[in-house]
């Protein structure tokens, strides 16, 4: 949680700084400021607000009920009881790509969606263990952090947008244009870019994170390792969602291929680094590892 303050604070430095740079060029960096933070806040809140509704429809996720999954709903409501949370609702995704992911804004108003694929390549105990990632996120109100910081994001994004416009048509007081014109334009064009770093750092350590505690709500981080392995395989062999990208997120293998700089543009780490972390978390519960 402490790195995860530490980004929203450096987000929240980037936010500051842009403000002041593009603020100065127009004369007001306070009111530019504000006026950015305004806009992304009621953006961020209207999605906060509906998040559930709007990523089932972005996605094709179906809520479901007991009877036509009765398995699934069993599996989920008795990860939930071990988590001490309100079982989430279940949907399902008509995709044979395997993926999933939590989406709503906590405990009480949640869904889990699960691919068809999914169900159809792990076994039981892989999919509680996913089940146990997703019910982490929701226990640990991930939808609220990743808000937070899309709302900081937003606003630098903002601030870019009008600080570029801004020194391309040439507004801005004019005796400010020449000492401010190239910190403005250079803020404009860098700032969105490092916020969109710190903002995927935020959500690769939220990963982790629920890697972690949902091996322990379920005790199965060596199921969990075998079913990212299985999903992030798929993948590569060309089984893949044609995901929003504004939704890649939150499933819990990134659904996007990457290019040469994947990890650094990514919101997930590497799998095989989340694999090695749920090995070594296995260890440190005493739960025996087959050598490989």
């Amino acid at each position: 949680m402490f790195k995860v303050a530490l980004l929203l604070g450096v987000l929240s430095g980037i936010l500051i700084l842009t403000g002041y740079a593009i603020g100065s060029y127009f004369g007001s960096p306070t009111q530019a400021i504000e006026v950015s933070l305004i806009f992304a806040l009621i953006l961020n809140f209207i999605t906060y607000l509906y998040s559930d509704k709007m990523v089932l429809a972005m996605t094709g996720a179906k809520i479901v009920s007991p009877t036509d999954y009765p398995k699934l709903h069993r599996i989920v409501e008795r990860v939930a009881n071990a988590a001490k949370i309100p079982k989430p609702k279940v949907a399902i995704i008509d995709k044979d790509a395997p993926n999933a992911f939590a989406t709503g804004r906590g405990p009480g108003k949640s869904v889990v969606a699960v691919t068809r694929g999914l169900l159809n390549l792990l076994n039981e105990g892989e999919l509680e263990a996913v089940i146990g990632h997703e019910i982490a996120h929701i226990k640990d109100r991930d939808v609220l952090i990743s808000t937070i910081a899309a709302t900081i994001a937003g606003a630098i994004s903002y601030l870019a947008y009008i600080g570029r416009w801004g020194v391309y048509l040439g507004y801005g007081d004019s005796r400010r244009r020449d000492s401010s014109a190239a910190a403005a334009l250079l803020a404009a064009i860098l700032a969105p870019i490092a916020a969109l770093i710190v903002q995927l750092a935020i959500s690769r350590s939220r990963e982790y994170l629920a890697d972690e505690k949902g091996a322990k709500i379920t005790r199965k981080p060596l199921e969990l390792a075998s079913a990212l392995m299985k999903i992030s395989r798929a993948k590569d062999i060309g089984l893949t969602i044609q995901a929003n990208p504004a939704t890649s997120h939150l499933w819990i293998v990134n659904p996007l291929r990457g290019g040469g700089l994947s990890e650094l543009f990514s919101t997930h780490p590497p799998v095989e680094k989340r694999v090695a972390r749920l090995r070594k978390i296995a260890r440190e519960m005493g739960i025996y590892i087959f050598p490989i």
